[in-house]
């Protein structure tokens, strides 16, 4: 989709034209016979490229129907692009090289240098950006130079799957010179397949002029074949990775059934925490207040009201008069509500602070599940419930509870 400029945008206007302007067939003069547009977004600004196209004039000229464009335009921006090379280079430096996102760059871009982009544009143009930088890694000439000091290779490949049940990334790459060669997305793992990849990494191997000293893989059974077939008596070593890896299985294995059953024995905590939680809500609930009274009727007259009361104070008594039919309330329900919510003291439970504290610090050790080889999850799960419970029995001896000090 071709890119929609701002309204009112002024650009910065540069005219391109043929360095060579003689025919290359009769040797004639090539005249101007139209011009081609090209607007960009540089780090300088808005730019328009004008390309002054040339055609030969005579009309029995072989070239007679082939129109010839200026070479500069290339050294700007590639044809139908929406920004420079300088943008461009721009983008795939701070991308790839300072690890930002699509939106701080587009956010930065807006910014800096007032270039309005989409976020699928800047993904389009990264998109390209890898490609490109990937055929410059895989140019012969400057493979030639990269190895030219170098005696032999180390060679290694991996396996990568991004998500489960997508295509496995088979990765080979140089170790001595730590490049990587190339990539090949495989449906399967069979050796046809894996076979195809040794194959060619003997050819770039072969195009390099460089022996190969050592392979460096898993040891799958499809790598062992194939690498034995395309390489015979090269050593074929284990990756340390993998290779500590299977050494601490059983270890891992232990450390797993070790896991499960703390699990199971420590268990209860949510229960632990709705029983304070609910303790806590009763504590601070406001109590309901008690019923108003029923008023009186008016055509009962009060037997105890001196003959000589006025009807205003009989009306009206005083807050907290007694009479025959008890104590007359004044205030409403909500005020009194109100009264007493406000007079009541906020209710302070450290005790239940302490234990939810606690029900958390559990939890997150019962969680933890990051570790390798060389720190089992399992054992540090061991140490910290150990160091839980010998917190709780210095508190209990200590008979101390609430909150810690601020220091």
């Amino acid at each position: 989709m071709a890119y929609r400029w701002p309204a009112g945008t002024a650009f910065k206007r540069i005219t391109l034209d043929v360095e060579d302007c003689w025919c290359p067939v009769c040797d004639r003069h090539m005249d101007v016979c139209d011009h081609r547009y090209h607007h960009l977004w540089t780090l300088a600004g808005p730019t328009q490229v004008v390309n002054r196209l040339v055609r030969c004039p005579d009309p029995l000229c072989a070239s007679r129907g082939r129109t010839f464009s200026p070479e500069a335009e290339m050294s700007l921006s590639m044809p139908r692009w929406c920004m420079g090379w300088d943008v461009f280079c721009w983008l795939g430096h701070r991308r790839f090289a300072r690890h930002w996102s699509v939106p701080q760059l587009r956010l930065e871009l807006k910014d800096t240098h007032q270039i309005r982009v989409s976020d699928d544009a800047i993904a389009r143009y990264l998109g390209l950006y890898q490609t490109m930088l990937a055929a410059r890694q895989q140019d012969p000439k400057r493979l030639e130079e990269a190895y030219q000091d170098s005696e032999a290779l180390v060679l290694t490949i991996d396996g990568l799957q991004p998500e489960k049940g997508h295509e496995t990334l088979y990765v080979v790459r140089e170790l001595q010179s730590k490049r990587v060669w190339f990539a090949e997305p495989l449906l399967s793992s069979a050796e046809q397949e894996v076979h195809r990849v040794i194959v060619l990494a003997r050819q770039w191997a072969e195009r390099l002029g460089k022996p190969v000293r050592a392979w460096m893989s898993d040891k799958q059974d499809a790598f062992v074949k194939a690498i034995a077939t395309e390489f015979p008596g090269i050593p074929h070593r284990y990756c340390q990775n993998h290779f500590m890896r299977d050494v601490a299985k059983p270890v891992l294995d232990m450390d797993s059934q070790a896991k499960v059953t703390m699990r199971s024995k420590v268990r209860g905590l949510r229960a632990i925490e709705r029983r304070v939680l609910a303790e806590r809500r009763q504590a601070v609930a406001p109590q309901s207040p008690p019923p108003p009274a029923s008023p009186k009727s008016a055509a009962t007259p009060n037997a105890a009201a001196p003959a000589s009361a006025t009807p205003a104070k009989a009306a009206t008594p005083e807050p907290g008069a007694s009479s025959a039919g008890g104590v007359v309330r004044t205030e409403s329900a909500l005020e009194a509500t109100g009264v007493a919510t406000a007079e009541a003291p906020a209710v302070e439970d450290e005790a239940g602070e302490v234990v939810l504290g606690y029900c958390a610090a559990v939890r997150g050790i019962l969680n933890d599940s990051q570790g390798g080889p060389l720190h089992p999850p399992g054992v540090r799960m061991s140490e910290a419930l150990q160091e839980v419970r010998d917190s709780l029995e210095h508190n209990l001896e200590a008979k101390k509870g609430g909150l810690p000090s601020p220091c």
